[in-house]
């Protein structure tokens, strides 16, 4: 009881202990992911305000593109010199916007700002330069509608364009910025597992510290597991729609959160494994103290049998015969107990035998020594055959009988012996009228060493159950007891 309690107090100690810093590890652990949490929202400003304003950069540009056409048509149509001055102003002011002027059938007039393009007429331009201007227009076709500048009647001039060198160098670096953040929300540094969605959930736009092997569905799912944990962080980076931050607790906090309870078990284990070593060595040590003791006395009666023996030749020359036979009677009783106690620890031979007969035998002897107050009665089963060894069996018969007659009140009583058989196990009660066992002594009673009466040694039972249980394979116990009625039964296979 003491190791259990010693046992009992470092477990929960080290449960508090263990668990009260796991506490404080997950909390700074919480702390860093509210931190990660707080500064991805940071970024994600960033990314947005810069996101803004790139998309006024190209508002921009394409008002410039707007005023610069309406300079164009302006030249066209004005026949006022001073106003044509001023709109060629506004038209060359343009340093940045390529630009490409065509007719309705979309033969290049004029063009401005393009790259690798030296001349400023048609009639100076190289071979590579026409090739240039016309991937240009191509390219232009792609990206921009054309405006159209109508001039004279059904005749119009389109002006194409894309955006600025400065444009697309933004644009990348925009790009390039959206493309970090979103790596550094997937490969976060602190380990958090993570999945980027659009804002309806349903398409996965980056994921991190996750299982590559997962399924979109798997992955969706999983998203949909998170939000259970963690309300997902809502992102804009500027657009029409919003993006999820899906996320976990770090495996490290999901290992916290579980380790006091292993690490509980894993005590209680060890302990519980000590203590099963720790009783079963004890047993053991017990086991060979009545093993030793079994066979000392089996030794320490052959010499005074000896003996006997010859003392009833003595009395048999005498002409003593009833004398000398009665003792014989006694002698073969000695030889037997010394032939039981000489058995215990050793591996017994089994014979198939009959139990009745086996049974009768024992109840024989023991009514003859038992007093007349005491009644048997005997209800055994016909044709019951099981694999015993006499001498040992018999002996546990014997234990419980006396057992029985200690038991009852001012040495008057009942002792039945009834059997019976189900399948493959044949049952052997004895009951008796006895004053009965505490419920609470049902298995303490087979221990060795324990006894109630106040004289005995605690032997008899515990040697029973050796004898039933390692021997012959079988079980015993106390079926029931109360005040007037206790059943021992024996199971043993047929």
């Amino acid at each position: 009881m003491f190791l259990a309690f010693f046992a009992f107090i470092i477990v929960v100690f080290s449960f508090w202990y263990l668990n009260t810093l796991s506490q404080k590890i997950s909390a700074e652990e919480s702390k860093r992911v509210r931190l990660w949490v707080e500064t991805t929202r940071k970024k994600a400003a960033l990314v947005k305000a810069t996101n803004e304003l790139f998309v006024k950069i190209k508002t921009e540009e394409r008002k410039k593109v707007e005023i610069w056409a309406q300079a164009t048509k302006r030249v066209l149509l004005t026949e006022n010199d001073d106003d044509r001055n001023f709109y060629i102003n506004v038209i060359t002011s343009n340093k940045t916007i390529p630009v490409i002027l065509t007719d309705n059938q979309n033969n290049i007039n004029s063009w401005l700002n393009i790259e690798n393009v030296a001349a400023t007429s048609k009639a100076s331009l190289t071979e590579k330069e026409k090739d240039i201007l016309q991937k240009e227009l191509l390219l232009m076709k792609k990206v921009q509608s054309p405006l159209k500048l109508p001039y004279y009647q059904n005749l119009y001039l389109l002006l194409y364009y894309k955006n600025s060198k400065i444009f697309y160098e933004l644009k990348d670096l925009l790009d390039g910025l959206v493309k970090s953040f979103m790596n550094e929300v997937a490969s976060n540094s602190i380990s958090v597992p993570v999945i980027l969605t659009d804002g309806s959930s349903k398409n996965i736009l980056f994921y991190g510290n996750l299982d590559k092997n997962y399924t979109k569905p798997q992955m969706l799912e999983l998203a949909l597991q998170m939000d259970k944990e963690n309300l997902p962080l809502s992102i804009d980076l500027g657009g029409d729609s919003k993006n999820l931050i899906h996320f976990k607790n770090s495996f490290i906090i999901q290992q916290l959160k579980w380790f006091p309870y292993i690490q509980m078990a894993i005590i209680s284990l060890f302990l519980m494994v000590a203590y099963f070593l720790f009783s079963t060595s004890r047993k053991a040590e017990q086991n060979q103290v009545w093993l030793g003791l079994a066979k000392e006395t089996a030794h320490q009666l052959g010499t005074p049998l000896s003996s006997l023996i010859g003392w009833t030749e003595i009395l048999k020359d005498k002409g003593l015969n009833y004398e000398a036979e009665e003792i014989e009677k006694d002698i073969l009783r000695l030889e037997l107990i010394t032939e039981r106690f000489s058995k215990i620890g050793s591996e017994p031979i089994l014979d198939s035998v009959s139990l009745n007969k086996t049974v009768n035998h024992v109840m024989d002897y023991m009514q003859v020594r038992t007093s007349k107050k005491i009644k048997f009665e005997i209800n055994l089963s016909d044709n019951l055959t099981v694999k015993l060894n006499i001498p040992l069996f018999e002996w546990v018969i014997e234990n419980l009988i006396k057992n029985a007659v200690d038991a009852m009140p001012e040495g008057e009583g009942k002792i039945i012996v009834s059997s019976s058989k189900e399948r493959n196990k044949v049952y052997l009660d004895i009951e008796d009228t006895g004053k009965g066992i505490a419920k609470n002594l049902f298995n303490s009673i087979f221990d060795p060493g324990f006894t109630t009466k106040k004289r005995g040694w605690g032997l008899g039972l515990s040697l029973a159950k050796r004898i039933i249980e390692d021997y012959h394979k079988g079980k015993i116990f106390v079926k029931m007891s109360e005040p007037g009625k206790t059943i021992f039964r024996i199971v043993l296979n047929s």
